[in-house]
């Protein structure tokens, strides 16, 4: 019995670095485009994840910007770093910190979130948004996948933000602030890590938000028709 006693101490005891959580890292971008819209007005996007951890702790920095081509200016340039734990099966929590620089002076927000799929594989992203100067906002990213082969596959997006107090100097109004609906056809070129696809893409802006644009002489709608790649690393 000794021997066997033993053998179950080793066990118990056992920290060597097969035993510890298995770490991942990697880049992915979900959009990496370039738009051309029906007013002629031509844009750069992307919108990335750089990620670093554990299935249990995982360390995310979110990128996302529009590129005025012809202004050889930024539109919206956004940064987030958090850190995300699961709370269940199908869904993340997030927190951390957003640095925004939109046309107007840079905003720094916290952000507390939930990310994952959710019935009927919709993928969600929700965030919750707290300025320094206590504006508080929210965002809805909710995208379905399609797979008409094995290769080609449908993608619908909508983001929709909401805000619950006005920040006039960014032309941020209260209430429902705009809408981003866009659907694309791309195709996995190389397993998976290169999808290059064409779609087209829906943005628009309301109430005193609306309202700030064409104060400013901006327009409130626009349709563009999107060439990009989606593309992981």
């Amino acid at each position: 019995m000794m021997p066997a006693l033993g053998l179950a101490q080793e066990r118990r005891q056992d920290t060597t670095a097969r035993k510890e959580p298995l770490k991942i890292w990697g880049a992915q971008f979900e959009e990496f485009e370039y738009r051309y819209s029906d007013d002629d007005e031509e844009l750069a996007t992307w919108n990335g994840d750089f990620f670093y951890g554990t299935d249990e702790l995982k360390f995310r920095w979110l990128t996302s910007g529009e590129y005025a081509i012809e202004e050889r200016a930024y539109e919206g340039l956004e940064n987030q770093i958090v850190g995300q734990v699961p709370i269940s099966t199908f869904f993340d929590a997030k927190a951390g910190i957003r640095f925004d620089t939109p046309e107007g002076p840079d905003r720094t927000y916290a952000v507390l979130g939930v990310a994952g799929l959710a019935p009927q594989w919709f993928e969600i992203d929700a965030n919750f948004y707290l300025s320094k100067d206590g504006d508080t906002s929210a965002e809805l990213d909710a995208e379905y996948e399609l797979l008409l082969t094995n290769y080609w596959i449908l993608a619908a997006a909508l983001d929709a933000t909401v805000a619950f107090s006005e920040d006039s100097e960014i032309g941020v109004g209260k209430g429902l602030v705009s809408t981003e609906m866009g659907l694309r056809l791309r195709y996995d070129l190389v397993d998976r890590s290169f999808s290059p696809y064409i779609g087209v893409v829906h943005e628009r802006k309301y109430g005193d938000t609306a309202d700030f644009a064409r104060a400013d002489g901006a327009g409130t709608e626009q349709w563009f028709a999107v060439i990009g790649a989606r593309l992981s690393f």
